[in-house]
């Protein structure tokens, strides 16, 4: 088969690739390399890729329509897994337009694409966002998220809906997943695990917002990669109901979390993290930032029972890899 990976130098979309490729796929990747964090960590993960004799590459802005429909002219896909997106919360407070770009113009111009291609299958990364302040947990794709409480969460809440109405008119089969803290080697800088890792071993203080009472459902990027795989397998059709009770759809349309379903108090991260650096963090408490959350915390019965599987790496786990990833990739003893 051949695979369409966008965002092929960010996390999830590079370990996705590598993935695919290890499996003997052939991936097309593209990617802007855009400089909203360190580019030169985009291109070492590119380097990863590049040894794979079935990996091709292409610096693509998605934004852009007439590159984008020359790309599905150009090469046929089987299967499109689309990463790619203006990531983070915080930074859609001093940037929105780049998230109008990068998580609406450029994903109907993917769906296009799609649609003109007749692909078998879109999935696309969503976000554990769009669940906003619900009071209710775990959280469940069965649940209304019409409250989005910033920007991102908004642009993803609004991919879902284009999403399912490309499905519905044209019968394009699409999946879209909401991702809960995606963490471990080759992660993101601008998320809490590696920006901790930095401030510790450099010796300066982290920031511990709403003075550390907050939860998240940290989720290791190897079982966001297996489920996504598994549920790239998993096409939907006309009979497909989103999640498991209300909210039925006549389209070719479905929506699962990936989540490692067990929330975890951000001070048990902090200690986690310590004890795999043999470092004490100093602790600077910070009121709750705007667009933050209280909790995450993934329902994902609904992907066992389509799927098969669950996460399941244990937070000591997960971290203690990540860790040695990061003291190896910065060169620290």
């Amino acid at each position: 088969m051949t695979y369409l990976v966008t965002g092929a130098a960010g996390f999830i979309g590079y370990h996705l690739a590598k993935k695919l490729l290890e499996q003997g796929e052939e991936v097309l990747g593209v990617d802007n390399l855009n400089d909203y964090y360190s580019v030169q960590l985009k291109r070492d993960r590119l380097d990863q890729l590049t040894s794979f004799p079935k990996f091709c590459f292409k610096k693509l802005d998605l934004a852009d329509r007439e590159a984008v429909d020359s790309l599905f002219q150009n090469h046929d896909f089987d299967t499109v897994l689309h990463m790619a997106a203006q990531a983070g919360v915080r930074y859609s407070l001093e940037n929105p337009h780049a998230y109008v770009d990068s998580n609406l113009v450029a994903f109907v111009n993917i769906l296009e694409g799609c649609r003109a291609q007749k692909v078998a299958h879109l999935v696309y990364a969503s976000s554990s966002s769009v669940y906003g302040a619900n009071k209710k947990v775990p959280f469940s794709v069965d649940d209304p998220v019409d409250h989005p409480v910033s920007l991102y969460a908004a642009t993803k809440k609004a991919n879902e809906l284009i999403a399912h109405s490309y499905s519905h008119l044209y019968d394009l089969p699409t999946t879209g997943l909401r991702f809960f803290t995606v963490y471990g080697p080759w992660g993101r800088p601008d998320m809490a695990l590696y920006k901790f890792a930095d401030a510790i071993t450099q010796g300066r203080p982290i920031d511990v917002y709403n003075h550390g009472d907050m939860r998240r459902d940290f989720t290791y990027i190897d079982d966001i990669v297996e489920g996504v795989l598994r549920v790239a397998k998993h096409i939907p059709n006309a009979d497909t109901r989103v999640g498991s009770k209300s909210l039925g759809s006549q389209a070719a349309y479905q929506l699962f979390n990936i989540g490692n379903h067990q929330p975890v108090e951000l001070e048990s991260l902090i200690s986690v993290l310590e004890s795999c650096l043999g470092q004490s963090a100093k602790k600077n408490y910070l009121p709750m930032q705007p667009g933050d959350v209280l909790e995450t915390y993934a329902d994902i019965e609904s992907l066992r029972t389509a799927v098969g599987f669950c996460p399941s790496t244990p937070i000591e786990e997960g971290v203690q890899q990540f860790t040695q990833w990061y003291l190896q990739y910065h060169g620290k003893p």
